[in-house]
């Protein structure tokens, strides 16, 4: 049970672990830059791909024993939620340009 815990614990900090896209050699404002950019293009492309997929209202309905409310419809894809294709998209974006996602000290700034 104790060893549960710990793991739990663990886990728990790991997750709240600051992130941020670091690339040697380059200016805050640069990659400040590359972000910003990234994230709209990004933002434009996945709106662009998946505003067909949208759904219409809520879906309910009982399924196995119990009641069922989906985000979509019984064939909703998340795949294609555009806010989780933007979050792709960025990073796809980012390490092509070079960068990587690093943890960063909570008292060190990268801007």
């Amino acid at each position: 049970m104790r060893a549960i815990l710990v793991i739990l614990a663990a886990a728990t900090l790991a997750a709240c672990t600051p992130m941020a896209w670091v690339k040697d050699d380059t200016a805050p404002e640069q990659q400040n830059k590359d972000l910003a950019n990234c994230q709209r293009d990004a933002f434009h492309e996945a709106r662009a791909n998946t505003w067909y997929y949208r759904p219409i209202g809520p879906y309910m309905g009982a399924g196995s024993g119990r009641f069922v409310i989906s985000p979509g419809a019984p064939y909703y894809d998340p795949f294609y939620d555009p806010y989780l294709e933007e979050a792709r998209l960025t990073q796809f974006c980012m390490k092509n340009k070079g960068y990587e996602l690093k943890p960063v000290e909570p008292g060190k700034s990268t801007s």
